[in-house]
């Protein structure tokens, strides 16, 4: 038996939340969120290597993962492997990108099930940017 963090009520080390407050994982003296989280110590010109983020804080608000490689469920990188993403070369549902594989693209070119691009585009339904705005 452990004290909570919060109310200081005696609770199980095992406890999710304290019965006494609702605080989630009561026995631990720190607690920042649910889910995982790596950050390499490595860093290049300052941009942490790799970060990978399925995590929210305890307000629910996502941690989104940020580095030169990024992969997560929102990330944002020179290469990304996420749902959302934005990168330079990104494999994501959801992306803007220089160059993308994507459900849904925009990019300077893309492999995508549905996107814009300005460049090359292949995929089911994929458009030049250029085209649908008449510039050519």
């Amino acid at each position: 038996m452990k004290p909570c963090r919060e109310c200081r009520r005696e609770i199980s080390e095992q406890a999710v939340s304290c019965p006494g407050c609702g605080a989630p994982f009561p026995a631990r003296a720190m607690w920042d969120g649910w889910g995982f989280e790596y950050r390499s110590k490595a860093t290049l010109l300052g941009i942490r290597l790799l970060h990978i983020s399925f995590k929210f804080r305890p307000n629910r608000v996502p941690v989104p993962a940020t580095g030169i490689i990024a992969i997560g469920q929102f990330a944002c990188g020179i290469f990304t492997l996420s749902q959302f993403g934005i990168g330079v070369v990104s494999v994501s549902q959801f992306t803007i990108a220089v160059w993308a594989l994507a459900q849904f693209a925009v990019a300077y070119s893309l492999v995508a099930q549905l996107g814009l691009y300005l460049h090359a585009g292949h995929g089911q339904v994929v458009k030049s940017l250029v085209e649908l705005l008449g510039l050519r």
